[in-house]
């Protein structure tokens, strides 16, 4: 129900996951006897936590790492990877920046221009190795750096950019036609990123394999600040799930919704799927990964854009490595580490024994659900008071 937020004019009030809980109902599960699994275009995965295409996270050796784990990460064809030949140096000079000077220097490293040779190799160094390769990039370079990617062997194609709609509108170039562009691929095409339910029927209706929900929730991420823009990932996730199923009843045909950005911790990834997701995607929980090329930083995806950056690096430090990150054990106390470990304990606290039964898990109001009880942590600065 929409409020009065002056005359004539109402809004409509809207959810972030510090905001909301989810209560048990009355069966519980033996977590380990859960199933966590999701899939895409009919192709299962284990984990259904998916790396961003952030260069801070992911790189070639990260993708290989992550694939022989069971999931996804997702590589940036826009990033330092098709740039550099050795990128291992540049994202060096990022890790070294001051705060100060870092956007600057990132702005000044990504006008090096794309090498489109660089596409294939990164996908092929990926495939040599038995990855699973998935590649991001903006609509501009989709129809050329798909060709690419797939002669050498891509797995999956993300268009990715800050607002995406099917109904682009330019007189400066001709945007990319996403119908005509699924219809052409020879592999899943993952559209994103959208936030409301009219947005996402019309991109399911491109024909595309999975949608990615989230405009500015990224920890990297400076674009709620410098555009005003976004919709909280609770509300943006249950309209998102809301078009999808709209449309699966419409049509017979299931594509997966995938939450992107805003999760911090175990807690959050499971709200997102309590809100009905099918997978998510983050990157700063990866990106503190012994494996993520960032070396403890991170930073937004549009940090480098040479007019209006819409990202910033953070340091977000290195606490372990891939596998303790995705299974544990934990060794901190701030729920960034055991992701799956988190969610199996989730799924059998509410009685969901697959991801799509956390879709109908209840979903409680509880603005008091990160402070209650919790003074100690809070002035301690340790847990959920971090």
């Amino acid at each position: 129900m929409a409020e009065w937020v002056g005359i004539g004019r109402r809004a409509r009030r809207c959810y972030g996951f510090d905001e909301i809980a989810l209560a048990p109902g009355k069966v519980t599960l033996n977590p380990e006897e859960v199933d966590a699994s999701w899939e895409l275009s009919g192709k299962k995965f284990n984990i259904p936590i998916i790396a961003a295409a952030m260069d801070g996270v992911v790189d070639v050796e990260f993708a290989i790492a992550m694939s022989k784990l069971g999931g996804i990460a997702v590589l940036n064809l826009d990033g330092v990877q098709t740039r550099y030949d050795n990128p291992r140096s540049v994202l060096e000079d990022i890790a070294k920046a001051s705060p100060q000077e870092a956007t600057n220097l990132i702005q000044k490293i990504y006008t090096t221009p794309i090498k489109e040779k660089l596409v294939a190799k990164r996908v092929a160094e990926i495939k040599e190795k038995g990855g699973y390769a998935a590649v991001s990039c903006i609509p501009q370079n989709a129809a050329k750096f798909a060709l690419l990617a797939e002669e050498a062997g891509v797995d999956c194609f993300v268009v990715q950019s800050t607002v995406t709609t099917a109904h682009h509108v330019s007189t400066k170039y001709t945007p990319l036609d996403l119908t005509k562009f699924c219809s052409e691929r020879k592999v899943p095409v993952i559209l994103g990123n959208c936030v409301t339910y009219d947005v996402t029927v019309e991109l399911l209706e491109t024909g595309c394999s999975g949608i990615l929900v989230g405009v500015g929730p990224g920890a990297a991420c400076t674009t709620r600040g410098v555009l005003g823009i976004g919709v909280p990932q609770v509300t943006a996730t249950i309209d998102c799930a809301a078009a999808r199923d709209f449309y699966y009843q419409k049509t017979g045909k299931y594509v997966p919704i995938i939450t992107d950005g805003g999760m911090r911790r175990g807690g959050d990834v499971c709200k997102a799927f309590a809100c009905g997701s099918d997978a998510v995607m983050i990157g700063s929980a990866f990106a503190r990964a012994k494996e993520a090329p960032g070396r403890g930083f991170h930073w937004g995806m549009a940090t480098s854009h040479g007019n209006l950056p819409r990202g910033t690096r953070i340091e977000v430090g290195v606490s372990g490595n891939l596998e303790s990150i995705l299974f544990g054990p934990a060794v901190v106390d701030d729920g960034s580490q055991n992701l799956m470990g988190a969610l199996a304990t989730s799924m059998g606290s509410l009685g969901a024994r697959m991801i799509k039964d956390m879709h109908f898990v209840e979903i409680i109001i509880a603005p008091s659900i990160q402070t209650e009880g919790k003074l100690f942590q809070a002035v301690q600065r340790v847990g959920m008071g971090k």
